[in-house]
């Protein structure tokens, strides 16, 4: 498991075989010793679900795009409420992201294995009954750290504040926004990339030192 300090913003790598199963747990940081608390660990999205998308055979309709600009940022909107979909996609559009929408965690996981999208905005219901099991956040949270970083995950939820980084850790996305500052979203999205940037740029400024970017 990735985990990321919210204190000193160190990056540390817990094995597997230390992560309680089922339970909450603490954690201290190496560098500031600071005390991390980890929710429970989510069972897996359902085999069925995962390796039915991963077997099926190629289909061109499921890419996202037919065409891109150089340099275009893309963005996935998993949202089933008319009223939150148009705050959303005005948002989004005024950034100048293409977007695309996914009806169910199927299709977003068909769309997935043809295009890394640079933005998913989320809502924690979305193709789930329960928020605490949705299949969707279980798959971000098992990729790959080299795709994931790439990928700003947005929650849209009711049950958290705005910017809750700790609510952010736990459910292991980039950022979180209430429903009732959806009005906001524009400013919202504007800082939290800006930090997310700002985060990885010594990162991404190292690799292209090393050659590896």
């Amino acid at each position: 498991m990735d985990i990321v300090c919210h204190h000193c913003q160190a990056r540390f790598k817990l094995p597997d075989d230390k992560v309680p199963a089922g339970k909450a747990f603490t954690v201290t940081c190496p560098r500031c010793k600071n005390k991390l608390t980890r929710a429970a660990m989510e069972p897996p999205a359902p085999a069925s679900l995962v390796e039915d998308v991963a077997a099926g055979a190629y289909d061109a309709a499921e890419r996202p795009f037919d065409f891109l600009e150089e340099g275009a940022r893309t963005a996935i909107v998993c949202e089933n409420d008319p009223e939150y979909q148009v705050k959303i996609l005005d948002a989004l559009q005024s950034l100048g992201f293409y977007i695309t929408q996914a009806p169910s965690a199927r299709d977003l996981l068909k769309r997935m294995r043809f295009h890394a999208f640079d933005l998913v905005v989320l809502n924690e219901h979305f193709d789930a009954s329960d928020p605490d099991r949705n299949n969707v956040l279980q798959y971000l949270e098992r990729m790959p750290m080299a795709t994931r970083r790439d990928t700003f995950v947005v929650l849209i939820t009711k049950r958290f504040r705005t910017m809750d980084n700790m609510a952010a850790f736990r459910k292991s996305v980039n950022l979180v926004v209430n429903v009732a500052n959806l009005d906001a979203l524009v400013r919202i999205l504007k800082r939290g990339i800006s930090d997310h940037q700002n985060f990885y740029r010594p990162f991404r400024e190292g690799l292209v030192r090393i050659g590896r970017a």
